[in-house]
């Protein structure tokens, strides 16, 4: 019996076996792997065939890509679908895509002060003038890619993304190719596409990183070896050009490029099992301001092969989660390091936010801008890692201070006061201690003139500096101005050699880099005499003068000169304590001044700015510390004011009000048509007397033309005043200094 069931056993298993033998084996889901090919905006092309991949049903298994391959594909392989991608790159800036810019808004006083003054910086090193390396940092590209990709930003490994990736840059040292497949995802991504002398190349491991596309842009073997069976490939890359096809350093840069890549090309386009050539001829490596067109060519080539993509995919649409783009996150601790030259409360000053709080997406890109509107650092890099749920959230700060600190900077300009000058500037970081700069402008032309600056940025802590100048001028003015002169010889018009020097001593603490409050003493020298009056006493000011003083400070202007959005608001009040008195009439008095704009957008390129500035005098001060009204183009100093419709130094007082509205209207870009009206009440103690407000007794008007150069702005300003009946016309050429 026993041996019975024992053969009845083995009968029924071996049936079994034969069975199985008798069925077809499972067949198994081929996995296909994307290959995104290199090519700069063509590669804006990768976006359209992907959409038509989702179209046919192709679930993608792996992703490699270099260069702009390396981040479609990278933003892919990170959740986003097809037509996420489509609209996030129809909203990103195309100028700042290749360029850094910075925000106005961004700079803190002393940065916006250089950056609209001088017309051209280079490095100075060993007595060497130097130029930069790249055209741009990156840094847009590098604060867009983390926001997109935040909900992957503790992944390490490439593998354990949506989608598994990999991407390839090169080692500018060596030339050797590098495979990237772990890591922090936009450094990654970023290192790929570092164009070069477009992009400054990125630091990964201790290797400088730069385009993948040098040594290999298609990378197909990657993409194999992650184990795909299917190869699709995208390739945007430029066949070699004719000499006239060629244009400007990009251009030979990519011919130069292309040698070796169009021979690799050959045997890899053979391994490429469904090959897509989008036809992006036409389009440049540096074309991102016709996106959408570049999308529509790949879109179109892909839909040529949908048939055979549809048998490849399962032909119905694949439709992925939607990622939601957060907008704040919670910092709870800051880890700098590569700090040599600044201390940990300079970098969190410009940061504008501390640890342990929660700050949105745009503060912190704000914050990122801000310390790289320093230009203190060739590299700002940045992770958020934190280990374990629970854990708290660490951004971590990886910085490289630039090795270049010092400075050669240039200027020009023009205007009716100061006429003809260039400015030759000299700026030294790190001169003393960490965090300060120390910089001297000569200017030399019809009126010498010097600026001196030291200063000590302490970030959210008290900051310090010096600051010495020396003006001078030599015009025609109205006799009023000297009072004494008008009696002696009843003159209208008086020559005039204006002398100012001043030296200051201050403290101050600035918030979100617009916001600034200050305070400190001031030794002042005053000598006013005229040519004129040789055979008299030819002098009628040699003074010096000491004073304590504080000042508050709001600037969010998008542009000193044309502004289209912004506030600002500035107030000063100094005490006069002690004086030299040269014309014995000193008593102690105090000055009060403060100006208020706003500037906004009401139209298309129509802008309106209104403005308001009043000044006041407490006690009776000396006549050389009147406001004086008049002229245009000039950079306002001691009490001078701008005023349309009267000529330079034309009305004084010790109390002044003054409003101004201006549209300007920029019909090309940088070319501006605007006009502009003011009114104004000028005289002895108006606020005693109640005048300060009331019907003015001054107004002009002007129309004018201005230019946005790139030695500054170039305007020139056509005004009449009804009272006077008299017209006045001035030009003015550079930054104002």
């Amino acid at each position: 019996m026993k041996k019975l069931l024992l053969l009845l056993l083995c009968v029924s298993l071996f049936g079994t076996l034969a069975g199985q033998e008798k069925q077809p084996a499972q067949k198994r889901k081929p996995k296909i792997g994307l290959v995104l090919s290199g090519g700069g905006a063509k590669g804006l092309a990768h976006i359209g065939v992907l959409k038509v991949l989702e179209e046919a049903g192709v679930e993608i298994s792996y992703v490699g890509g270099t260069s702009m391959g390396a981040i479609v594909g990278g933003l892919y392989a990170a959740g986003y679908s097809a037509t996420e991608l489509d609209s996030i790159f129809r909203d990103l800036d195309a100028d700042a895509l290749l360029r850094d810019f910075t925000p106005r808004g961004s700079k803190n006083f002393f940065e916006k002060r250089n950056d609209e003054m001088y017309a051209l910086t280079l490095p100075f090193k060993n007595f060497k003038i130097g130029f930069p390396t790249a055209f741009s940092k990156g840094l847009y590209n590098y604060t867009t890619v983390n926001r997109l990709t935040d909900h992957v930003r503790n992944v390490r490994d490439f593998d354990k993304l949506p989608i598994p990736f990999v991407c390839i840059a090169t080692d500018i040292e060596t030339g050797e190719e590098v495979v990237l497949h772990k890591g922090v995802l936009p450094d990654a991504i970023l290192a790929s596409g570092a164009f070069p002398s477009l992009y400054s190349p990125v630091e990964i491991d201790g290797r400088l990183l730069i385009d993948g596309g040098v040594t290999n842009n298609y990378p197909i073997e990657e993409v194999k070896k992650m184990g795909a069976d299917i190869i699709i490939g995208v390739d945007v890359q430029d066949p070699l050009k004719t000499r006239d096809q060629i244009k400007g350093a990009t251009g030979v840069l990519v011919q130069i490029n292309n040698y070796q890549m169009i021979k690799k090309m050959d045997a890899k386009r053979k391994a490429t099992d469904i090959y897509i050539k989008p036809d992006i001829s036409g389009f440049s490596v540096v074309s991102f301001e016709e996106g959408v067109d570049i999308i529509k060519k790949g879109e179109d080539a892909a839909l040529k092969i949908l048939d055979t993509l549809r048998k490849l995919g399962s032909g119905i649409p694949i439709v992925k989660p939607h990622i939601g783009i957060k907008d704040s996150l919670c910092i709870e601790q800051i880890e700098i390091s590569g700090l040599k030259n600044y201390t940990r409360s300079y970098i969190i000053g410009k940061l504008s936010f501390k640890p342990g709080n929660k700050v949105s997406y745009d503060v912190f890109n704000n914050g990122i801008t801000n310390l790289n509107a320093t230009q203190n650092f060739t590299s700002i890099a940045y992770s958020f890692d934190k280990a374990n749920a629970g854990d708290p959230e660490v951004l971590r700060l990886r910085l490289t201070e630039t090795p270049i600190t010092r400075f050669l900077k240039f200027g020009l300009h023009y205007d009716g006061l100061f006429k003809s000058a260039i400015v030759v500037n000299l700026t030294q970081k790190n001169f003393l201690k960490r965090n300060d700069v120390a910089s001297l402008d000569v200017i030399l032309g019809d009126n010498f003139r010097y600026n001196l600056d030291y200063y000590i940025d302490n970030g959210f802590y008290i900051s310090y500096g010096l600051h010495s100048h020396y003006y001078g001028f030599n015009r025609n003015v109205s006799a009023s101005y000297v009072a004494d002169a008008a009696t002696l010889l009843n003159l209208e018009t008086i020559n005039v050699d204006f002398t100012d020097f001043t030296n200051q001593i201050y403290i101050q603490t600035i918030f979100a880099q617009r916001f600034l409050l200050g305070g400190g003493a001031e030794y002042k020298h005053l000598k006013i005499k005229s040519p004129t009056l040789q055979n008299l006493n030819p002098v009628f000011e040699d003074s010096d003068y000491v004073s304590a003083y504080s000042y508050i400070k709001f600037d969010s202007y998008d542009n000193k000169h044309f502004p289209t959005q912004g506030y600002f608001f500035a107030a000063e009040a100094k005490a006069y304590l002690f004086s030299s008195d040269y014309t014995n009439t000193f008593n102690n008095f105090t000055t009060i001044k403060a100006e208020i704009s706003t500037a906004k957008t009401i139209a298309r390129h129509l802008t309106i700015e209104l403005e308001a500035e009043s000044g006041l005098t407490i006690g009776d001060n000396v006549a050389t510390f009147d406001y004086i009204l008049g002229g245009y183009g000039y950079n306002t100093f001691h009490t001078f004011r701008h005023f349309f419709g009267y000529d330079f130094v034309s009305l004084s007082g010790n109390s002044y009000l003054k409003g101004a509205a201006t549209l300007d209207y920029e019909f090309v870009r940088k070319n501006h048509l605007n006009v502009t009206a003011n009114y104004a009440n000028v005289g002895s103690h108006l606020y005693r007397e109640g005048k300060l407000i009331s019907w003015p007794s001054y107004s002009g008007y002007a129309v004018g033309y201005g230019m946005e150069t790139i030695i500054g702005p170039l305007e020139i300003k056509h005004s009449w005043s009804p009272e006077t009946g008299k017209h006045y016309t001035w030009f003015s050429v550079g930054f104002w200094f």
